[in-house]
């Protein structure tokens, strides 16, 4: 009879692991796709600033290797001030950890401070290049109506 009862216990016990590993796959199959969905309109965002910034050197008549690499420069900053932005969303301006001594403390995100420095460095590429920001929504901003 006590043995019954363990097994009985241990099934019960298997179906709730099991049920805890479905619900954990798919909530990593949902963020998976979350971060496909994600990186694709960023992929779109980045080839639309691009060519802007591309087709503003060649009306300025700039051509060579050095203005591709920093464009190149400029679009990896992008992606960068993405994943920053990314991570203040997920995790707020402040987070919480444990100190060493086991008490819990609430510490800034590095990302805030990081992405200030990330959109002055990206500002500076523009500057340096003697071209404006793109509109990244894809829309043409000189419309005044």
């Amino acid at each position: 009879m006590a043995r019954r009862k363990n097994k009985e216990k241990e099934i019960e016990n298997l179906e709730k692991v099991t049920k805890v590993a479905k619900k954990i796959k798919q909530e990593k199959k949902k963020e998976q796709e979350e971060n496909e969905k994600r990186r694709n309109l960023l992929e779109d965002k980045i080839k639309t600033v691009r060519e802007d910034l591309q087709n503003q050197l060649i009306v300025q008549n700039k051509f060579g290797k050095q203005f591709d690499d920093m464009v190149e420069d400029y679009i990896f900053l992008i992606r960068l001030k993405e994943d920053l932005q990314y991570d203040i969303a997920a995790n707020g301006l402040r987070y919480s950890s444990m100190t060493g001594n086991g008490y819990t403390i609430s510490k800034p995100n590095e990302s805030v401070q990081n992405i200030l420095k990330v959109n002055g460095q990206m500002l500076k590429i523009l500057q340096d290049l003697d071209l404006k920001a793109p509109d990244e929504s894809g829309e043409d901003g000189d419309d005044l109506l």
